[in-house]
């Protein structure tokens, strides 16, 4: 059966403009599954954000507004000693992998949304442990915080989160976000980097169109 593979960050702008654009595809091929792999955008970066990173990203994020018509706190990157890891974020959507992977992609959207339009800071684990369980409970999966951050503190899901960004970088995939169909062991890349829907559909169907001439 082919499913995709989404390899997205949770504090990737561009991987939040697409939430949507992906979430309508879900909607309209509900029977098409979706792997989640973390990119690791920004993983293990320790230094501040100083004046020239914050305005270079908040100039990429009014770019991703202009383009979705999303809400973003552009205030986000403004918290004092705030370093841009991604990798907490990246770890807490392995852990909701782990714990119950049907949840996986909402919480990773729910990230995405609570960073980029509230602010949040997504690199504390209490923090993330909160987003994450109110976004499982809404799947329809209660796990308590105690037990999501016990997870995302575990040895395991630091050691899958950094397998992830292994198999990204094994792959070669530089952009995010990046969407591949893969049908029995077969990868096509169908997206890297943000589309719209309609493009999208186009796209997935360029695909299937050339493996039925073949």
């Amino acid at each position: 059966m082919p499913s995709l593979i989404y390899i997205a960050d949770p504090m990737c702008s561009w991987c939040y403009g697409f939430g949507p654009e992906l979430a309508a595809l879900m909607e309209g091929v509900p029977e098409l599954p979706v792997e989640v792999v973390v990119g690791g955008l920004r993983a293990y970066k320790t230094e501040v954000v100083d004046a020239a990173l914050k305005q270079e990203q908040i100039d990429e994020w009014k770019k991703v507004a202009q383009q979705t018509n999303l809400p973003f706190d552009y205030n986000a990157l403004a918290r004092e000693n705030f370093a841009y890891n991604t990798e907490p974020a990246c770890r807490a959507v392995v852990a909701a992998r782990l714990l119950a992977p049907q949840t996986c992609l909402y919480v990773l959207h729910e990230i995405q949304r609570r960073f980029f339009s509230e602010g949040k800071d997504v690199t504390q684990g209490e923090v993330l442990a909160e987003i994450a369980t109110v976004a499982m409970a809404e799947q329809g999966v209660n796990i308590d915080k105690d037990t999501f951050l016990a997870t995302w503190s575990s040895d395991v899901a630091i050691k899958a989160a950094n397998d992830d960004f292994l198999l990204v970088h094994k792959w070669k995939v530089t952009g995010f976000p990046t969407l591949i169909l893969e049908r029995n062991g077969v990868l096509d890349l169908v997206i890297s980097g943000y589309v719209p829907m309609p493009k999208l559909i186009d796209l997935l169907q360029s695909i299937i169109d050339k493996e039925q001439a073949a």
